[in-house]
């Protein structure tokens, strides 16, 4: 006996004869299916068994039907002898006479794929709009060294190191932390409005800064405006760029990241120029024009390109930690970012205090943020062929050698200074544009900003606690700097652990993998 298998609507059902074994055509069951199935599938079924039977998927008489194992088990567990033959769908009459039509016959339409431009004007002009956005907020983060170093010698003389950190802390913490709600509302509703509220927020705040003149006014003006005004142009500004870049994504990151080294530069230099000439006031006002020349190209630049997810709500989702790398690559974020503003906000007092003067300790935070502008471009550069978190462990290597190696042994020595700050700020200039295109390796193009806006939600907490408790292991040294200098080693030691294990968690231990 040979295998015999029951064919769909019009289908010809080859059985076989019992006596010579012979295999003959059998048309019993076709009047059934036909009273069941309406004239138009009756036609529709015909022409497409024509079809199949002009390219030889149907047994012809006198042939045995081989289709795959006969001994193959059905999804519904049963062994069944008949075997079904490719791309065919199962259908069947039943003993009451009914048809039984799968899925097949209505084939669910494909998602169309999603791709990215890779270049282009479009996609180069929200680099720039990134870029400007990125001078302006991430310039002023850059620059609170400078705010440290005047506050804690004019308005601020007498409150402790300690106190003063929690303004610069809470700016930085409210910077990263407010892209928990950010994040998911870029995605659902795109960066217009997020962007114009951000400018609104940054020149207010500056405008207020330049007015204040005690502790609580610098924290409802520096910290929590300009906080939230950094946050809604940050979030934004990169996570539109994954809009349009997906292979190129590193360096075109690293290029818009470059603006916060730039504004890095040029700022403390202009502060440290206009102190002396225009007073702290008309010094801040004149910045706060600045920021808005800057977020008015901003605004009108950087656009969002790919529709959101179908149902996409607006509210964090903690369940993403539930992937493993994700959870790991955040804890790394962590831990540098509790290191990483330590040196820039303390490192022109560091050299003050060693007996530098006043000017080239403004002029170090600039030479540490031309470094950093290098470590933005170059890495995300490399990383686009050596792989993101191969390029991210690579750099934080160097940010560990650079503060344990170098700082912790200089004791004030100008030359020690300047080596340490292009190191540092070379190492440490991926710390922000790599982790963007690490977490966006791991999520969908489409939920950037809520992968990325509750990664940073996590990392805030170590910004707001980082400088604080550098402040407080400096009192406690007496003013001495090494027992901050070896707690800022010590974060960066444990954000290469976990970005190690997040890769080896991912890949393997094999170093000639490219992740």
């Amino acid at each position: 006996m040979h295998p015999a298998y029951t064919a769909s609507h019009t289908d010809k059902v080859p059985s076989t004869s019992s006596g010579g074994g012979s295999t003959h055509v059998a048309q019993e069951e076709l009047p059934i299916a036909e009273k069941t199935l309406g004239w138009e599938a009756r036609q529709t079924s015909s022409l497409s068994l024509a079809t199949k039977e002009d390219k030889g998927l149907f047994p012809q008489p006198n042939e045995v039907p081989s289709y795959g194992d006969s001994k193959r088990q059905p999804d519904d567990g049963s062994v069944s002898n008949a075997s079904t033959p490719p791309n065919i769908s199962k259908e069947g009459v039943d003993p009451s006479g009914s048809t039984t039509t799968t899925a097949a016959c209505h084939p669910e339409p494909q998602q169309p794929e999603v791709t990215f431009p890779e270049g282009g004007l479009r996609a180069w002009l929200v680099v720039l709009g990134s870029f400007s956005g990125m001078v302006a907020g991430f310039g002023l983060m850059n620059s609170v060294g400078t705010f440290q170093a005047y506050l804690s010698t004019h308005q601020l003389a007498d409150v402790s190191p300690s106190a003063t950190g929690w303004i610069f802390s809470l700016y930085i913490f409210l910077a990263f932390g407010c892209g928990l709600q950010i994040g998911p509302v870029f995605d659902a509703k795109g960066p217009r409005w997020l962007v114009f509220g951000g400018t609104v927020c940054l020149v207010v705040g500056m405008i207020g800064v330049s007015e204040s003149t005690k502790f609580w006014h610098f924290i409802l003006t520096f910290s929590i405006l300009g906080g939230l005004g950094t946050s809604l142009i940050f979030t934004p500004a990169i996570g539109s760029i994954t809009h349009f870049f997906s292979r190129r994504r590193g360096i075109a990151t690293g290029l818009a990241a470059t603006g916060g080294s730039i504004g890095g530069i040029i700022f403390p230099l202009a502060l440290q120029s206009l102190f002396p000439r225009l007073g702290f006031a008309w010094s801040v006002r004149l910045l706060a024009l600045i920021f808005l020349v800057l977020l008015i190209f901003a605004n009108l630049l950087i656009r969002n390109r790919l529709p959101p997810k179908v149902g996409e709500k607006v509210w964090p989702d903690f369940r993403i930690f539930r992937d493993v790398t994700f959870a790991l690559t955040t804890a790394g974020v962590f831990f540098i970012e509790w290191g990483l503003f330590i040196p820039i906000t303390f490192l022109s007092s560091y050299a003050i205090a060693n007996g530098v003067s006043t000017a080239f300790s403004y002029q170090l935070l600039a030479i540490l943020n031309a470094g950093s502008a290098f470590g933005r471009a170059v890495p995300g550069y490399v990383s686009d062929r050596l792989g993101r978190f191969n390029t991210m462990i690579g750099t934080v290597a160097l940010c560990l050698i650079s503060v344990l190696g170098v700082w912790l042994n200089i004791d004030g020595n100008i030359a020690g200074l300047c080596v340490f700050a292009i190191i540092f700020g070379f190492a440490s200039g991926s710390n922000i544009s790599l982790t963007s295109v690490c977490v966006g390796q791991l999520c969908e193009p489409e939920v950037f900003g809520r992968w990325y806006g509750t990664c940073y939600t996590v990392v805030s907490i170590g910004c707001l606690t980082g400088l604080p408790l550098a402040g407080q292991i400096l009192s406690e040294n007496g003013g001495d700097y090494w027992g901050s200098i070896v707690f800022t080693g010590s974060c960066y030691a444990a954000g290469l652990i976990c970005f190690t294990a997040a890769r080896v968690l991912k890949i393997g231990w094999s170093l000639k993998a490219r992740f």
